[in-house]
């Protein structure tokens, strides 16, 4: 089965790299994800566990964000963690590459930059030149989409799981439907109605309501009897009515 290597640097994409790590195992299947803080067994020797889960992965998604190129040594005050052979993250990257492996920078966030091979350890330098993805939390469903079909094309035989089978009686989508058999009169839901309904029921609504036979008239003119007028507005002219006999 094919399998898909998630590298990131501690305090610059772990987050990135749960919700990729976690979506990408949603998509393709449980245990194709390698991410260490989850595929590492208490017990089991991590130095070990790193380079296997890179040999045997057909993909490494290189996470880079807005601090990866200059994180600081925390053994070498002022000089660059990628900068130390003995970096995880760069041994990583430079297993996956002496294997042949596919490798896949993802930037993290709209303002990460493209790499530059100037500003890379030499033996990384080959990264500036490889097409990169993106991954931004605020379009986070549009990215993990691309990053999935970027990974279905270019790993022979991975695959995302299947669509779920339609329900054979679905939900439905919130709407009202009332139906009324029989003698009575009529019925007015305002909101969700729970338990039988043998009257009028009305919850939660805001602004008159008129349940009863009578016409209702909420802030209109109400005009009735013969002859009525309304006026709205400035009348300089009078009103006169001249009216026939009474049919």
């Amino acid at each position: 089965m094919p399998h898909v290597f998630v590298n990131y640097r501690t305090g610059d994409g772990e987050q990135a790299a749960t919700t990729i790590a976690r979506d990408l195992s949603h998509r393709f299947g449980e245990g194709l994800v390698f991410r260490a803080s989850e595929s590492i067994r208490p017990g089991q020797l991590y130095p070990d566990e790193l380079l296997a889960g890179v040999r045997r992965s057909d993909a490494l998604l290189a996470l880079i964000g807005p601090g990866w190129l200059d994180a600081p040594d925390p053994a070498r005050p002022g000089c660059r963690a990628l900068d130390d052979a003995e970096d995880w993250v760069r041994k990583e990257i430079l297993e996956a590459l002496s294997e042949g492996t596919l490798v896949v920078p993802v930037l993290i966030g709209r303002r990460t930059e493209r790499l530059k091979a100037a500003t890379l350890p030499q033996p990384l330098a080959r990264l500036a030149y490889v097409q990169s993805l993106r991954y931004d939390h605020q379009q986070a469903s549009t990215d993990l989409g691309r990053i999935a079909e970027v990974l279905s094309e270019l790993v022979p035989g991975l695959e995302e799981d299947g669509a779920a089978e339609p329900c054979e009686h679905p939900v439905g989508d919130g709407g009202t439907a009332n139906t009324v058999t029989g003698d009575g009169d009529g019925h007015i839901q305002a909101r969700d109605i729970t338990g039988g309904v043998t009257s009028t029921v009305i919850r939660d609504a805001h602004g008159p309501l008129n349940t009863g036979p009578a016409a209702q008239h909420v802030h209109q003119p109400h005009l009735e009897g013969e002859g009525a007028t309304y006026v709205s507005g400035d009348n300089k002219g009078g009103v006169r009515h001249r009216f026939g006999e009474r049919r």
